[in-house]
């Protein structure tokens, strides 16, 4: 059974870090390409990061690029989202998601073969 578990969200302080995790279980992560995406309610579920399946290439949304950084550890079959930096809009749930390249950047939420339950980020005094 194919299932992805977000974990590691919770309520920080504007300029703090947080750091992600998205556990898998049923497959193996190193065979897709990794997203992390984010919604807030009322919005479209936006795509903030992309890891290739080799893991050769990751990109990042402009509204995160230079705080958040993605990235995969194959033995833990877990993929992580380190957070620095947080403000008041990234405010939101996070969710993780597998599917083929691109997915989380060029490929919308659409596109996504699987999908976590998501976890609550919120960024407050």
């Amino acid at each position: 059974q194919f299932q992805l578990v977000e974990s590691g969200g919770g309520l920080v302080q504007p300029g703090g870090s947080l750091r992600l995790s998205c556990a898998a279980s049923g497959f193996s992560l190193k065979n897709y390409a990794v997203a992390w995406f984010r919604q807030v309610p009322g919005n479209e579920r936006e795509g903030i990061s992309c890891l290739s399946k080799s893991g050769e290439n990751i990109n990042y949304a402009d509204s995160v690029k230079g705080r958040f950084a993605a990235s995969r550890d194959s033995a833990k079959n877990t993929a992580f989202l380190e957070m620095n930096g947080l403000t008041s809009e990234d405010t939101a749930k996070y969710y993780c998601a597998v599917g083929y390249d691109g997915l989380g950047c060029e490929k919308g939420p659409g596109y996504a073969l699987t999908w976590g339950r998501g976890t609550q980020v919120t960024v407050s005094e």
